[in-house]
């Protein structure tokens, strides 16, 4: 059997038809954009504990082949606030290079979910668990913010509950460098919308925060940290290729990880680039993304990265920026790499409490707030489903929040759907000729059972309930099965027990109208072969004169 693998980027068609004016405006694009990462890469890489030019090497590596190999026209790929709960603690852990490993075994299992046309699957994940986990990673990335925003000495653990305790017992914050994050949040929160479409707040800030720095000699006389102080001079290019120097024992601990980076990358992505669809009214191939995504994390980790994904805030961006095609994604990795080139000794001026007031606005921005307020109105089961996944993403880790919040989903999703599942008695055993159902005569020794819902699992021992609660077997049992949409094997092995239960006391069992899922089951656990084909009825009328056939062949039988 063969699976042909459709590897087609969103790129080749868009250059069908390019033209200068396209290409004008992807470039007045692409340059915003790469103005907007530029401090948002660098804030991110400090944030998950890596060095600022890690984030830019991810911005223009990660950016340039999300854009030409994925399945969107308007995806702008980089470093993710996302990832930053779960790749700060690998970095304290394992050292930068278990980043690489997970940026490269991620990249492979993106590339299996593409290949295998799973893309798809990822619009399954509950709404209640993405927008939990989307306002616990908020919270996280602002507490990851925390020390440079109050210029802290000490270090700070990296899970949430060890920094509320730590600050606890130690709180010392350099009020200068509170100042100027309090300034520069408040400036960027601020900046008018009409000047931002143009000219990003954020960029504007870091560049007078700099330039301030310069002037009053911010870390000589205030006591405020620079880049040039924290992380010394940053390179003006991009590094050599490399393969990570992990031994294998690491590259096995780190598989849950990646797993778990390639799935958070999958479900960002993804819905970035149904954001963008509605915005520009196109339709991205899911499965090209994922591929595209996953070529692009194995490269960047190759050349010493992060992990990368397609993020919304600066796809939103590129968008309004009037993008045309992938090129505005492509230009804007080059503008990031210009910059670097040109640019790179000027960033050891910028304070981090600039960055790290990007990171805050950013944080803020990201969270779902709203839904808190929202949560009185919500079923009980989806209130359930987001307050896991929000308090475990801070109180435990990005991991252990997605897993269980999502094996809570499903449960309470079974329980729903064992609910709606209803086995009814249409007509007690008949004892005369004029029961009816629906007008349909029902003979004497006939019952019809009717089962509504999905027949699996959470609800195949409410038909054993209801037949026992019927008291002695029929001689003939019809189980009307239009409403049956879904059948698993729990229902199947219920079935089996009811037709050896019939068969040992030599009574029929006849199915009525089952749909093509539950035939296909039926037919592939060999029940059908089992119980005959003339047992199988497309409608109630031929069940009931299946019925009186075998009725009257009983009657026959008897001396």
């Amino acid at each position: 059997m063969s699976f042909p693998i459709s590897f087609r980027p969103k790129l080749v068609d868009s250059l069908k038809d390019y033209s200068a004016q396209k290409f004008y405006a992807d470039a007045i694009a692409g340059f915003t954009v790469g103005i907007v990462a530029l401090p948002l890469s660098m804030a991110l890489a400090i944030a998950s504990g890596l060095k600022p030019e890690i984030g830019i090497f991810t911005a223009i590596i990660g950016g340039l082949l999300v854009s030409a190999l994925g399945g969107s026209r308007v995806q702008i790929g980089g470093p993710a606030g996302a990832f930053v709960p779960l790749l700060a603690p690998i970095v304290m852990k394992h050292g930068p290079e278990a980043l690489v490993v997970c940026a490269m075994m991620a990249g492979v299992i993106l590339i299996i979910l593409g290949a295998s046309k799973l893309g798809t699957l990822i619009k399954f994940i509950p709404y209640p668990v993405v927008t939990g986990f989307t306002s616990g990673i908020a919270i996280i990335i602002i507490s990851t913010q925390i020390r440079d925003f109050f210029g802290l000495q000490n270090k700070l653990p990296p899970d949430f509950i060890g920094k509320v305790r730590s600050l606890a017992e130690n709180f010392q914050p350099n009020w200068a460098t509170v100042a100027l994050a309090t300034v520069a949040t408040l400036a960027i929160w601020f900046w008018p919308k009409t000047i931002g479409r143009h000219v990003p707040g954020s960029i504007v800030i870091v560049i007078g925060a700099a330039a301030a720095s310069v002037f009053f000699h911010f870390n000589e006389n205030f006591g405020i940290q620079t880049l040039g102080t924290a992380f010394g001079e940053m390179p003006r290019g991009l590094p050599m290729p490399h393969w990570p120097s992990l031994p294998f024992d690491e590259w096995r601990a780190l598989l849950p990880a990646a797993l778990t980076i390639a799935v958070l990358g999958s479900i960002e992505s993804l819905l970035s680039a149904v954001v963008s669809d509605g915005m520009i009214d196109d339709r991205h191939d899911s499965n090209q993304e994922l591929m595209g995504q996953g070529i692009a994390n194995i490269t960047v980790g190759i050349f010493g990265g992060m992990p990368t994904t397609g993020v919304i805030a600066r796809t939103a961006a590129n968008v309004r920026s009037g993008a045309q095609t992938p090129v505005a994604g492509i230009i804007h990795s080059f503008t990031l790499l210009v910059i670097l080139l040109v640019a790179a000794p000027m960033a050891k001026n910028i304070p981090l409490a600039a960055l790290s007031a990007v990171l805050v606005v950013v944080s803020l921005r990201m969270g779902e707030w709203h839904q808190f307020v929202r949560l009185k109105r919500w079923p009980k089961s989806d209130v359930m489903v987001f307050l896991c996944a929000f308090g475990l993403t801070v109180a435990v880790d990005l991991p252990t929040a997605v897993g269980a919040s999502l094996i809570l989903a499903s449960a309470l999703l079974v329980k729903r759907l064992s609910e709606a599942t209803q086995v009814n008695d249409e007509v007690a055993q008949a004892s005369s000729p004029g029961q009816t159902v629906a007008g349909k005569t029902i003979p004497e020794g006939v019952m019809v059972f009717r089962i509504f819902g999905a027949f699996f699992f959470g609800a195949a021992d409410k038909l054993e309930t209801s037949l026992r609660r019927a008291g002695q077997l029929p001689e003939v049992l019809i189980l009307r099965m239009r409403d049956v949409l879904a059948l698993d094997a729990t229902g199947l092995d219920a079935l089996e027990d009811l037709m050896e239960k019939l068969r040992i006391d030599k009574k029929e069992l006849i199915l009525c109208g089952p749909h093509s899922q539950p035939l296909f089951a039926l037919t592939q656990a060999g029940l059908i072969e089992r119980l005959g084909m003339d047992n199988i009825c497309g409608d109630i009328d031929s069940s009931l004169d299946r019925a009186q056939k075998i009725l009257a062949e009983k009657n026959k039988k008897r001396p």
